[in-house]
């Protein structure tokens, strides 16, 4: 059974970093695609970044393009998303999340199989 753990997730202010993290049990082929979700209050479920671990190719929401940075270490079998220059509107629970079928790795919440607990980033101006 395939679990998904996030942590990392903090308060910083306006222009800090954050480094989330998110370990995968129950599956050990490099041959999927992962992604970080964000939901901030009263809005949907967004996509942030999704990466295809056999290529390390990747796709960004253009609101974190530049700023932050998703990563997959297949020897530790996890997902990494590094945010620099944080903003008051990238407040929001973080949710790691996995599928199994990598021929599609967009930020299309519908396509994810798996899903984490979710970690809380909070940014004050």
């Amino acid at each position: 059974q395939v679990q998904l753990v996030e942590s990392g997730g903090g308060s910083v202010q306006a222009g800090g970093s954050l480094r989330l993290s998110c370990s995968l049990f129950g599956y050990t082929w490099n041959r999927h695609c992962m992604g970080w979700f964000r939901q901030a209050p009263g809005k949907a479920r967004e996509g942030v970044a999704t990466i295809y671990t056999l290529i390390g190719g990747t796709d960004y929401a253009n609101s974190v393009r530049g700023r932050f940075t998703v990563s997959h270490d297949n020897a530790k079998n996890a997902l990494y998303l590094e945010m620099n220059s944080l903003k008051p509107e990238d407040t929001g629970m973080y949710y790691c999340a996995f599928k199994y079928d990598a021929s599609s790795c967009s930020l299309d919440t519908t396509e994810f199989h798996y899903w984490g607990q979710g970690t809380q980033v909070t940014v004050s101006s």
